[in-house]
This record gives C-alpha cells, structure tokens and sequence, in this order.
C-alpha cells in the first residue's frame, strides 16, 4: 500500500468521522449520519484515484478504516454528552459491510491481497450497479435500526420498519446520490470529490438542525397553552403534562408510530382546552365524573378551538375521539383512532388518580378503570397503561 493510498484512506476515514459528529437526531426522525454514510458509500466504491491509480488497498482495509471512524466519532460524541447512538451505529457499519461485500468481492473478486482489479465497467452501468448496491447497503442500515421492535412481535417491527423508512426515505436518497456521485467524480477530480460532493449534505444538515430548532420553540408552545385551564382553575396543576407523558408512554408500549406519538403528545396537552367555555368549572376538572353529555360539548369545543389554529387538523382527529366508548367500536363500527383511545384511558387515570404519588391510589385507579374494560375503555390500551404505571419507576 503506497502513501498515496494512505492519504485517500486518511481523507475518507476523516470525513466518516466528522459525519458521525455531526449525526442528526431529532424526536420523530429516525437518527442518522447522512455525512458519514455518503463518505462510507464512497470509500467502498472508490477504486481509482484519481484517473489511472488503482487504489492497493482491500475490502477488509475499507471495514477496518471506516468501522474505526465511525467508532471514534460516535464515542467522541458520547464523551461530548451526547447519546451514543449504538444501534443506529451498528446499522451505519452494516450498511458498509454490504456495500463492500457486494462490490469489491462480488462484483470486483477483491479478496485479502492489495491489488484492486480494473473496473470492468464503463462509468453509465457502474453508476447504475453501485445505486443497486447502495438501496442494498440502506435497507441492511434500516433493518438493523428497526430491530430494537422485533421483540415487542411481527406486526410492531413491521410497523417500525415502516415508520423509519417514511422518516427517512428523502434524507437516504440524498445519500446514495452522493455516494455514489463521489466514486464516479474521482478518476477526473481525485480528492477534490470527496468535499464537492459532501457540501450539499453539510447544508441540508444546517437546515434539518435549523428546523428541529423551530419545531421545539412551537412544541413548548403548545405545553404553555396547555396551562391556560390551569391558570384559570379549571383542572389541576400539572394534568395535562401528566396525561401527556402517560399517553406517550403508552404509545411507546403499543409501538405507535412517532409522528403519531407527536399528534398524541398535543392532543393530550390540549384535551381539556375547551373546559374554558364551561360557565361553572367541573369539580376537581376531572371530565371522567362528568355527564357523558357535559363531557361531548367539552370536547367539541375543544376541537373547535384547536381547529381554529389551521395547522393541528391531525390533532383535532384525535380529539374528536376522545370520549367515545370502545363499545361503539365493537358494536357499531366506528372509527375510533388508537391514538382516541390511548388519550382516554390516559385522561381517566390521571383524574382518578388526581396526580397523586401512593400505590393505593394509583391501584384505585387502575382497578375503577378495570370496570369499563371492553365497554368504556379497549383492553388492549388498558393492558399498556398497567406496563407503564407498574413498571419500575412507572408514571403516577
């Protein structure tokens, strides 16, 4: 292996680094490093550099140079403070060990010597082939991602299959353009390739950091308008940002897509928003003791409030939902949202519970909602409120 193929792997170990420092993460995204994948996509295509030298390294070099890379940057980021990341790490270096198998050894017959055999393909159906290959490298990257639900059975990793390859489908196209933009451009740019390319992804990751910031300044929004029928005394201090944790983490049990635990987290925040158009407040606020009748106007005039912001629309669906009784779906039909039913069950015990910490409340709780089970309130999302609030350290 001559210097200058030590300097070509220096520059794209370099680059896979700095891309898993700059990794994005961002509730309802799936967490990546696009920086760090499109270097690593161009580290196992790149066999000319630049025109008429043949790099003298093998596949196992590329693994070795790009798993230490990304190894380093994620536990410079751990000792930053940052979240380490694993799994999402393990499915970045699985999606390079697949790339680097079906190229350089099932494409190019590169085995453990240093010498890399010409390219037999012209520059059109090599871009067509490395494109094939990086679909491949992605889908190995999202299956391992998804796997942390494979537990939880078939249809919640299916679902997390799906949610993930939604949140992330734009973002991967993005990075298999550019890696394999980065082996094309290198016989006639060298190294120069290497930034060229990677600049646009530098900008679009400004941009993602950019929006992740707006959407926090509207999230936390959102949670002060929440106060406003605790400021005016008509539920308890502190209910709706309980019945919101609850609700999410029953979600979280029933592997609710995370856009939709972001609709559900609003939802819960705002549920009561309409008890402001109430003449006399409800005692205690809670709505499970009021009238089925008292508690259907609440939450018209919940939804009509919500509705009127232009932009919770998806929100409003949940709500519309909230105080219908699981019997109706059973009996007639009705198209009630899990998300709808989650939000109750979440309220319920929250106002059974009025926020309070002892065990014998929180089994009072459970045991009352236990009575409605099947009529008032679906099993299933019972079955996930007894996990999160008997769990260690569960929610009161």
């Amino acid at each position: 292996m001559s210097l200058h193929d030590i300097v070509v792997l220096v520059c794209f170990g370099a680059a896979i680094l700095v891309g898993e420092w700059f990794r994005l993460s961002a509730p309802g995204f799936r967490a990546c490093a696009p920086i760090a994948s499109a270097a690593a996509l161009g580290l196992a295509f790149a066999t000319e550099v630049p025109a008429g030298h043949l790099v003298g390294y093998s596949w196992v070099v590329i693994l070795v140079v790009g798993g230490v890379a990304m190894g380093v940057g994620a536990f410079a980021r751990w000792v930053a403070g940052a979240d380490l990341g694993a799994l999402e790490l393990a499915g970045r270096f699985g999606g390079l060990v697949a790339a680097t198998i079906l190229y350089r050894i099932a494409h190019l017959g590169d085995g453990l010597g240093e010498a890399v055999v010409a390219e037999p393909l012209s520059p059109a159906p090599r871009a067509g082939l490395m494109l094939a290959i990086t679909a491949a490298a992605l889908l190995v990257d999202l299956l391992i991602h998804s796997s942390r639900s494979a537990g939880r059975g078939l249809a919640s990793w299916r679902r997390r299959f799906l949610d993930d390859l939604s949140s992330s489908v734009a973002l991967s196209f993005a990075v298999a353009v550019t890696g394999v933009l980065i082996p094309v451009a290198t016989p006639p740019l060298g190294l120069a390739a290497l930034p060229l390319f990677l600049f646009p992804l530098v900008l679009s990751l400004f941009a993602f950091r950019r929006y992740v910031a707006v959407r926090a300044t509207y999230r936390q929004g959102i949670r002060t308008l929440s106060r406003l029928t605790e400021v005016a005394g008509y539920t308890p201090s502190g209910h709706a940002a309980r019945v919101a944790d609850l609700a999410v983490s029953m979600g979280s049990v029933l592997a609710i897509p995370e856009r939709e635990l972001f609709d559900l987290e609003y939802a819960a925040l705002l549920h009561d928003i309409g008890q402001v158009a109430l003449v006399e407040p409800i005692p205690g606020g809670a709505t499970v003791h009021a009238a089925p009748a008292d508690q259907l106007r609440i939450a018209h005039d919940t939804v009509q409030i919500v509705r009127e912001t232009g932009v919770l629309d998806d929100v409003g669906a949940v709500l519309e939902r909230q105080t219908t009784p699981y019997r109706q779906l059973l009996e007639f039909d009705e198209e009630i949202p899990l998300t709808s039913r989650i939000l109750k069950v979440a309220n319920a015990y929250d106002d059974l519970t009025g926020g309070a910490q002892s065990d014998e409340r929180r089994e009072a709780a459970v045991e009352r909602i236990f009575l409605g089970l099947g009529y008032e309130y679906d099993p299933r999302v019972v079955d996930a409120l007894v996990q999160v609030v008997r769990s260690p350290g569960g929610t009161a």
